[in-house]
């Protein structure tokens, strides 16, 4: 299988929330490297994976995300993405506001062996706080 049809099937799994096909995209020794302004920016493993899911799910149960570009080069892939959602659920310490966010988002992914072996994300996190009502 191709790296860039196993990120297709990364942003599968987030649009779906199905936890159970994490080791069907992520390696066991998987990292992220999320943005550093998170209460936590690393993550590992299937179980790190599942976190990372697990957060995101549950402050907004019909996260979206949408690939608008994507380069892929031996081991790499790099997506630019609109990730969406309503927010119905506590994120972190920040209770649901009920808003809707719409951010961009970039990741780096390094594929081997058909999996996932690490990856690095940036979101507009000015504009995901500002749409959930947390800055002016």
């Amino acid at each position: 299988m191709r790296a860039l049809d196993i990120i297709q099937r990364l942003h599968d799994l987030w649009n779906s929330g199905a936890i159970a096909d994490i080791p069907l995209v992520y390696s066991p020794s998987f990292v992220a490297h999320m943005p550093k302004g998170w209460a936590q920016s690393t993550f590992e493993g299937h179980a790190g994976a599942r976190a990372m899911l697990l957060r995101i799910r549950t402050a907004f149960p019909d996260w979206r995300e949408e690939i608008l570009d994507t380069i892929e080069t031996a081991n790499k892939v790099v997506t630019r993405y609109r990730s969406s959602g309503i927010n119905t659920g506590p994120l972190d310490d920040v209770l649901p506001t009920g808003r809707k966010i719409v951010v961009e988002e970039i990741s780096i992914y390094r594929v081997a062996d058909g999996l996932v072996q690490e990856q690095w994300c940036l979101v507009d996190d000015l504009a995901f706080a500002r749409q959930l009502g947390l800055l002016q």
